[in-house]
């Protein structure tokens, strides 16, 4: 049973009407819906509506620490006893077991779940009693506070906390042992759990309300289900740690709260808890305040909340930190989805508009530019950054190309001049790596001028599913996609050179242009575009299709599959189409490969194509882009129907209108990563998606007509 929506306020257009509400319903209902809030650091609280952790990464304080620790689970589930004035109890939350039992209580008392301001709320009510229940994690801190309020009912009512933990990596296998020689300390009411070894900061506990007590009873957790691992072919059974329990009295206007955190005493007792309640809430105000108005409506502000969840500060790359931080700018990067996924190139620069320029937050936007252009090595920006790393892999074709797109989008936004001579050396390296050919055959073809890009082994095209030594989509080849990055690149980099070359000339000027020679290089760079467009537009057309090859000179010849990528042909602020092309290109994504949540990585009939995301990992990558939709496509769709409607200011808002049901399901106020390509587009993969939701709100500033 779909749990309703509820919208407060729809006509106003300010933060107070951002109040995401759904009923209670169903377990099964209240298991399928999640919830994200994370810590700008890269950690994150995440789990189900209904309280029990279905997936690995379900915890309430998955704590972000430098590298080689990176992400860890610290606090996994916490299961709540109520008791009433004349004894009745009731549990909420718990966990599911094995072959179809649970201990999951409290889906018949849940009355409302609810974001405010993106932050969860709970609201419960029995026996002539309403508790509601907040979650939040400081921003910047790996901490989480859980309040429990008493809004209705005499009380005082009698409130049980069990927390169980698992010291373990967040991507660790919950059959990861618990078998830790955890040990408890206590100390006037500040209790620290440490896992017995050094490797895993201590947890540390604190409950505030009247008359808090912890009585020890350790014990282990064991044949805990996590079905959504089972559903996707992993370990779905595994154990979990109790140190004990606490207690504590709930009465009307004396709120209890539960913190618990990684970090030192010193800073977790600085900010009383529901102080830091309201400085988070004043932090996300002011995040929609700066925010351009399109972007405050409702729909914008909840985006804009969204939005905030991907921007951190790579916590596991401290030498990156304190480098930036001698350069004067601050290390700022880009978590990729939750939750597995970590900061990746390629997502981050077609992520940069909408998460950095579309909110208003471009001193950010600067300060990833920067972080990236310090990884450029060979002519490549990295690919992603392992969890407990911090060096880059580098194995991708277009995220360097990506990063002149983030840039022109960066300039355009502010008019930044100074950033863009500082980055202009990093770009025109990365171009002179390209046409003498790096790594991973990335090069020119002297012979036409396109780019080409392959090794055996490697995915290298952001279509880059691989299982073992399988490459899903090698793609390799020319990709007509990767050609439209190198020719936007080359276009945008000669038009810089030539405004840097007439800033240079002016008498007494200081400004420096990445060469000495910088319209001499602008020439060769149009010569080089000049051919690029030429052998493009001869050889990519395909009459039989009516619209464009995928891929040319591949392994097998040219590859017809109708794919997305062909848009960006079109949609770049350089497109190398022939215009009188656009429209039939447009018109085959529409008929064949839009939907209401993004377009389909393949078009319906192709003998690849898959219409179902779901299963082990061999099934789901079979399936990634051969069929899947794809959300963040809806993007360059909208760029490109806006190319063809010029003058309609609110071209493409249609196609963007089913996203809003979208965020009262998965993960509540996000958007994931991909959908089933056929009705009713189940959505799969990460609950939150940064380019997802990049995508979606820059559309929907763009085409807000004001």
């Amino acid at each position: 049973m779909p749990i309703p929506t509820v919208m407060s306020n729809p006509d106003a257009g300010d933060a107070e009407s951002h109040t995401r509400r759904v009923a209670g319903g169903e377990l099964a209902t209240l298991l399928d819906r999640e919830w994200l809030v994370t810590n700008g650091l890269g950690g994150y609280a995440s789990g189900t509506v209904a309280g029990a952790a279905t997936r690995r990464y379900h915890g309430l304080l998955i704590a972000a620490h430098p590298a080689p620790l990176g992400r860890v689970m610290a606090l996994s589930v916490l299961t709540e006893q109520f008791r009433f004035p004349g004894y009745r109890s009731q549990l909420v939350g718990g966990a599911e077991r094995p072959g179809g039992g649970t201990d999951v209580h409290g889906a018949d008392v849940l009355v409302e779940f609810r974001l405010e301001y993106g932050l969860p709320v709970w609201v419960y009510r029995t026996d002539g009693h309403t508790i509601e229940k907040r979650l939040y994690m400081p921003h910047k801190s790996n901490t989480v506070h859980v309040i429990y309020h008493l809004l209705d009912g005499p009380g005082p009512v009698q409130v049980k906390l069990w927390p169980a933990v698992h010291f373990r990596g967040h991507d660790d296998a919950v059959t990861t042992p618990t078998t830790l020689p955890y040990v408890l300390t206590a100390s006037e009411g500040e209790y620290e759990l440490a896992g017995g070894l050094p490797k895993f900061p201590a947890l540390r506990f604190k409950l505030d309300g009247t008359e808090p007590t912890l009585t020890i009873d350790p014990k282990t957790v064991p044949d805990v289900l996590f079905r959504t691992e089972e559903s996707r072919g992993y370990e779905g059974v595994g154990g979990l740690y109790e140190p004990g329990v606490f207690r504590v009295k709930l009465r009307p206007k004396v709120p209890v709260v539960l913190t618990a955190s990684t970090e030192n005493w010193i800073r977790l007792l600085a900010l009383p808890p529901l102080d830091g309640y309201e400085v988070e809430r004043t932090r996300r105000q002011r995040l929609i305040d700066a925010a351009p108005r399109p972007a405050r409506d409702e729909f914008g502000a909840e985006l804009v909340l969204a939005a905030d969840q991907f921007l951190i500060t790579p916590a596991a790359r401290v030498m990156e930190q304190a480098r930036a931080q001698a350069l004067g700018h601050e290390a700022r990067t880009v978590i990729a989805g939750y939750h597995w996924f970590t900061d990746w190139g390629r997502d981050t620069m077609i992520s940069l508009d909408g998460l950095c320029l579309a909110t208003g937050r471009h001193r950010e936007a600067e300060a990833i530019l920067k972080s990236f252009a310090q990884h450029v090595k060979d002519g490549l920006i990295p690919n992603f950054f392992p969890d407990r790393g911090t060096v880059g892999l580098y194995h991708t074709a277009d995220a360097s190309l990506w990063y002149f797109h983030a840039v022109q989008r960066y300039v355009e936004a502010t008019d930044d001049r100074a950033t863009l001579r500082a980055l202009l050396p990093t770009m025109l390296d990365i171009i002179a790596h390209h046409q003498a050919g790096t790594h991973y055959g990335i090069g020119v073809d002297p012979a036409d001028g396109l780019m080409r890009q392959g090794q055996p082994g490697y995915q290298l095209t952001w279509m880059d599913a691989k299982v073992g030594d399988w490459v899903v989509t090698p793609r390799r080849g020319k990709a007509v996609e990767i050609c439209a990055l190198w020719y936007n690149s080359l276009k945008l980099t000669e038009g810089w050179l030539r405004e840097c070359d007439a800033d240079a000339s002016r008498p007494g000027s200081e400004v420096t242009c990445g060469t000495d020679t910088p319209n001499q290089r602008a020439d060769e760079l149009a010569v080089a575009a000049a051919q690029c467009r030429a052998s493009f537009n001869r050889r990519f057309w395909n009459d039989a299709t009516g619209c464009l090859w995928d891929v040319l000179d591949g392994e097998a010849g040219d590859d017809a599959a109708v794919r997305p990528n062909q848009l960006f042909a079109v949609s770049l602020d350089h497109p190398v189409l022939d215009e009188d092309k656009w429209a039939a290109v447009v018109g085959v994504c529409r008929t064949q490969l839009l939907t209401p949540v993004g377009l389909r990585s393949l078009a319906p009939g192709s003998p690849d194509y898959k219409s179902r995301y779901f299963g082990d990992l061999r099934s789901r990558d079979a399936a990634y882009h051969q069929g899947t939709v794809w959300g963040w496509l809806i993007g360059p769709f909208v760029d490109a129907w806006r190319k063809l409607h010029p003058d309609d200011p609110t071209a493409g808002r249609e196609f963007l209108t089913s996203f809003r049901d979208h965020l009262s399901e998965a993960c509540v106020g996000s958007i994931s990563e991909v959908f089933d390509a056929e009705p009713p587009y189940t959505p799969r993969a990460c609950i939150a998606q940064a380019w997802s939701v990049a995508e979606v709100l820059r559309c929907w500033v763009k085409t807000s007509g004001g």
